[in-house]
């Protein structure tokens, strides 16, 4: 159940690949030519459009994240993580008044009277929530099926499967990327990425990371290019001379690049040789648009989110450069895997993410593309709402942020989970728990992705090839399109 359909996905990623080596010049029969203009006509790229996943690694607290905030529901709040007396700091429990900076004012309130607010670090996500241009998903995490209490304490795993290796950092980070435990070699992003290659005029840059290797960006055919902060990736060998010799240098260029009659030093000298021209390509078009320009200057500086960020903004400013209408970037922030020091580590982390994304849509507004940028948080998964001391430990479902001029802000999408620690098997507020706070998601990823999907441009015949779990959803709580973009 946890696999990608064959063959709903093959046929798109065979003509996928026919488009991009049409891109890059190689004779194609007219027929695959044919075809392959057919499908690039079913995927909706008459604009341009980019998505940024915005990885938490570590599995962020989702709890004083975005925090509970009326009266009751705080109140409960504060007595499972340890709060102080009149509603006071204390344990890891944020203190209520200095939440008040970061209340979230939604256009439609929320049932029962739940009001919510960002950790008081995040006061620029909050001003863009309260703006518009930016919402919440309350309670989202993998599910293959959608499930209930009962179901997930059931042991019949052939009616109510769950995602493998739950509360596993490494799995849980790839089935939030992949759909699939640790060793998947594709994501949905990458996916996403195949069917937009013939789209682009220079495919290589389809999907980007600017945080090292990422299976999120991975498809069948589209793969990761990889960027620095700073620029494109250089091989130094070639850039740069060896050993002092700039005779050696010019030797190794020359032999990494020449064609070979040995089929693996020939295709791997042709990488290379496409390599050191897409670097090229980065860099010229990166240079149109310098870090020191007026529409990049709200990034905070010495911040590694913030700089891979502002590098997403200087590679969407030159677009055109690039030949890209459609493009997936990803970077990430580490550290978030506080069993310890959550009080004392989380508002620096939160508030880095905060400014980089605040910084980032600003940027987007500058550029004029902000209707065309939708930006995403993701972790690994949520953590417990009770407190092992000084911390809280592995959980599930989480609360994300989209943020961008297409993102029907100011609202909260999905259901809000009532303030429980889920270990009673009687009382109707735990039943979205499965002990010590740990959300049971009412919201799944494929579902949050499709949402991303759909307004990417991708058509609702070609989801289930991206998403795998997503013919498990649809209709009643659990809809196909979530409804927060445009």
């Amino acid at each position: 159940m946890h696999f990608i359909q064959p063959e709903k996905h093959t046929r798109r990623a065979f003509l996928s690949r026919c488009a991009q080596l049409a891109c890059t010049g190689t004779a194609l029969p007219t027929a695959l030519n044919l075809a392959a203009f057919g499908e690039a006509a079913a995927f909706d790229a008459t604009d341009y459009k980019a998505l940024v996943c915005v990885f938490l690694f570590g599995g962020n607290d989702y709890a004083n994240t975005v925090v509970t905030y009326d009266d009751a529901s705080y109140d409960r709040y504060s007595t499972i993580r340890g709060g102080g007396p009149d509603r006071t700091a204390g344990g890891i429990a944020l203190a209520k008044a200095d939440l008040a900076g970061t209340v979230l004012v939604p256009q439609v309130a929320l049932p029962g009277g739940r009001v919510y607010a960002l950790h008081p670090a995040m006061g620029g996500l909050a001003s863009l929530f309260n703006r518009g241009a930016a919402a919440v998903q309350l309670n989202v995490g993998p599910l293959v099926v959608p499930l209930t209490r009962s179901q997930y304490n059931s042991s019949d795993r052939v009616r109510y499967p769950l995602p493998p290796k739950l509360f596993s950092h490494n799995d849980q980070q790839s089935v939030w990327q992949t759909s699939q435990a640790e060793g998947a070699i594709q994501g949905w992003g990458g996916r996403m990425g195949d069917l937009a290659l013939s789209a682009n005029g220079k495919s290589l840059f389809t999907c980007i990371s600017v945080t090292g290797n990422a299976v999120f960006l991975s498809g069948t055919s589209a793969q990761a290019y990889q960027v620095s902060p700073s620029g494109a990736v250089s091989i130094g060998s070639v850039n740069a001379a060896v050993y002092g010799s700039t005779a050696v240098q010019s030797a190794v260029a020359q032999m990494v690049q020449q064609p070979s009659t040995h089929v693996l030093q020939n295709e791997y000298n042709r990488v290379t040789r496409r390599a050191i021209g897409s670097s090229g390509d980065v860099n010229a078009a990166l240079a149109a648009h310098p870090a020191s320009a007026p529409e990049f200057a709200g990034f905070p500086s010495g911040d590694s989110l913030a700089d891979q960020l502002k590098m997403v903004a200087r590679l969407i400013a030159a677009r055109n450069l690039l030949g890209a209408t459609r493009q997936v970037f990803f970077v990430s922030l580490g550290g978030f895997d506080l069993h310890d020091n959550l009080i004392a580590n989380q508002p620096t982390l939160l508030g880095r993410v905060s400014s980089a994304l605040t910084a980032f849509y600003e940027a987007t507004v500058q550029l004029g593309v902000a209707q065309q940028v939708t930006a995403f948080t993701a972790s690994d998964f949520g953590r417990t709402l009770s407190s092992n001391g000084d911390g809280s430990d592995h959980g599930w479902g989480s609360h994300h942020l989209m943020v961008g001029g297409a993102v029907k802000g100011a609202a909260f999408y999905g259901a809000a989970p009532p303030v429980s620690i889920g270990n009673s098997a009687t009382d109707p507020d735990d039943q979205w728990h499965v002990g010590q706070g740990r959300l049971l998601p009412s919201t799944a990823v494929d579902q949050y992705a499709a949402t991303l999907a759909r307004w990417f441009g991708v058509s609702d015949t070609e989801l289930a090839g991206i998403l795998p779990n997503l013919r498990n959803f649809g209709g009643g709580d659990y809809p196909v399109d979530l409804g927060f973009l445009r």
